[in-house]
């Protein structure tokens, strides 16, 4: 079954439960926000090219430019999808935005772990969605609103618990986010740790520093991910040739984006082009 709120100036916010419904998602991307809950059955997604196993009970997090593929039929999955029109993460509350763990850039969706307890009350709160999509008044749109805030700081609570520290000091926490939203912004220009520094008022090295004791990943590597997953959708969806996508990624010369995607996918960018072409 399917549920669906359209609001003014196009807001949109939809719940679809697969259950007992022969519903395929291939390759969901558009303007939306994706919750995905593998609520009773594991589910296999093709998350930008790779392949993400969601075990039962597991929640996947995926921001508007995350390209997925997958297929639900004979699964219990619910997934909801809302666009920046219902809820603008970036203008809301720092701690359930896109600015936050749960939506921290493209690169690498977030995954959370539901315990009994958690699957208990993400339960009821699925419920509470169903009632509320079903009462169909003047104040629906705020009712879903509330819920939706409240399943994001639920899912944030959980996620932070995954943390290499998760008693990070609060302004670490706040320039590890600030980080990757700059590199969301400009990860087509600006490709070097110390250039982002900058813009942060800070040193390279303390910057690095930051992410070596409380992050699992080094600032260069973010860049470098991000551009590299860029490069891939560029080169799987676009008719644009090397030239025009290195010159688009802010590369120089395209022997130098061909010689930096090989070095991080192990294939050039043209036998990855042919390939994904003749797979299709």
């Amino acid at each position: 079954m399917k549920f669906s709120y359209t609001g003014e100036d196009e807001a949109t916010f939809d719940l679809i439960d697969t259950t007992n419904l022969s519903y395929s998602a291939p390759k969901m991307r558009g303007d939306c926000y994706k919750i995905i809950w593998a609520k009773n059955d594991e589910l296999h997604i093709g998350v930008d090219g790779y392949s993400v196993l969601l075990q039962k009970n597991q929640m996947l997090f995926c921001t508007p430019l995350n390209l997925l593929d997958f297929e639900v039929q004979n699964k219990e999955i619910v997934i909801y999808s809302f666009n920046r029109e219902f809820y603008c993460i970036r203008d809301h509350d720092n701690e359930v935005s896109c600015n936050g763990l749960l939506f921290l850039g493209s690169s690498a969706p977030v995954v959370v772990k539901l315990n009994e307890k958690e699957q208990q009350s993400f339960s009821l709160l699925y419920n509470f969605f169903i009632e509320e999509f079903e009462t169909i008044d003047h104040i629906q749109g705020e009712m879903l609103l509330v819920l939706l805030k409240r399943l994001l700081i639920k899912s944030l609570r959980i996620a932070k618990k995954t943390l290499p520290h998760p008693d990070m000091p609060q302004p670490k926490l706040d320039t590890i986010r600030k980080f990757n939203l700059l590199v969301e912004m400009h990860f087509r220009e600006k490709h070097k740790v110390s250039e982002y520094a900058n813009i942060m008022n800070l040193t390279s090295k303390s910057l690095s520093n930051i992410f070596t004791r409380y992050y699992n990943k080094s600032p260069l590597k973010i860049i470098n991910e991000r551009i590299i997953l860029e490069s891939k959708r560029l080169l799987s969806f676009s008719e644009k040739n090397i030239n025009e996508i290195s010159f688009e990624l802010g590369f120089e010369e395209a022997s130098h984006f061909s010689k930096f995607f090989k070095t991080h996918v192990g294939k050039s960018p043209n036998f990855y082009k042919k390939a994904n072409i003749n797979r299709e």
